[in-house]
């Protein structure tokens, strides 16, 4: 570090009214902060960009408290130490951390992991054996409980969650159904992934095409969207099907609720005929099982049976253009920011 170096910090400049604009953020700097006793200095190597971020955006009443108008926007960063004044990290150390969109920030050490470049390259502890990573992994294996030969069908598919949601899926045994926004995406579901079929959600006709790739009906949905393809994914689903919830984009940037019939004793009904389970989920809800989700995916990922694939842009500077592409599918992978 120099010291004319800066710290380059992306704040939030106004809260989103429907799809977040480049005039919500702003680029501010300041002097790096220097760290006190027992602190370290944090430099930003990788930051993530995560679908939840327009949450954050937002001062409805969330799970988690919203950023503030001027503050940092929030997100999993991959570090370096700079500079310790803590007995428990060294200079030059690798961590996981949570300091959001900027260039340098102190941490006391709490909640830091250390990372070993040996292991894995350390941009996948935010993306295949990160947060992503265990939101599919858990969110699939505890709600989903997807059993041999059953269908499970995986919305956003091509996504960090989503592909592994699917690859964890083959692994168990199922049939596996990927949807995925555009022919490239779907072809990589399949051709790459080992998927049995993917299909393009924006080409018309969902619904036949996949009750055409479902013909025993659907067992596992893993919802990441909703919108139109909760609507052709609905009518297949089996007895005692299982809906894990993990998120539902396409309604992100609604202002009101959507225009039409209310729906609500269809999907009641259901309910109750058919003894679906829909369940929402924070990954934080299973956090106790941190450990066994790294060593068992990591364990598939040395194996060859897992694959990932990141969608990198360069500079602290293209994150808000990042992440608005993000939320309307611009992504192929998971979407990471390189700094450094």
């Amino acid at each position: 570090m120099t010291m004319a170096e800066r710290n380059r910090r992306i704040v939030l400049a106004a809260r989103p009214e429907g799809e977040p604009k480049a005039s919500d953020f702003r680029l501010v700097e300041a002097d790096v902060p220097m760290p006190a006793e027992g602190q370290l200095l944090l430099r930003t190597l990788w930051l993530s960009l995560d679908p939840y971020m327009r949450g954050r955006m937002s001062a409805a009443k969330s799970y988690a408290e919203p950023v503030a108008i001027g503050e940092v926007m929030v997100g999993g960063t991959v570090c370096e130490v700079v500079e310790s004044r803590n007995t428990k990290f060294r200079t030059g150390e690798i961590v996981l951390a949570y300091t959001g969109w900027q260039d340098y920030a102190l941490s006391d050490g709490a909640g830091l992991r250390k990372l070993d470049p040996a292991e894995a390259p350390v941009s996948t502890a935010l993306g295949v054996l990160g947060m992503p990573g265990m939101t599919a992994y858990t969110g699939l294996l505890n709600i989903g409980q997807p059993k041999p030969d059953e269908t499970v069908v995986v919305a956003a598919a091509a996504g960090p969650v989503g592909s592994l949601v699917a690859q964890i899926a083959k692994i168990k045994g199922c049939r596996v159904v990927g949807i995925a926004g555009g022919a490239e995406k779907c072809r990589y579901l399949v051709e790459e992934l080992g998927l049995d079929a993917g299909l393009d959600h924006r080409a018309g006709g969902l619904g036949d095409r996949l009750a055409k790739a479902c013909p025993k009906g659907i067992d596992v949905y893993f919802e990441n969207v909703g919108g139109a393809v909760w609507d052709a994914v609905f009518p297949l689903l089996n007895m005692f099907a299982r809906v894990p919830v993990c998120g539902v984009v396409a309604h992100y940037n609604d202002q009101a609720l959507p225009p039409g019939p209310d729906r609500m004793s269809l999907l009641m009904r259901n309910v109750l005929f058919k003894r679906l389970t829909l369940r929402g989920f924070i990954v934080s809800d299973f956090a106790a099982q941190a450990a066994d989700f790294r060593r068992e995916v990591g364990g598939w990922l040395k194996e060859g049976r897992i694959k990932y694939r990141e969608d990198v842009v360069h500079g602290l500077e293209k994150a808000p253009e990042a992440f608005i592409g993000l939320l309307i599918g611009r992504n192929f992978g998971k979407r990471l920011v390189k700094l450094r």
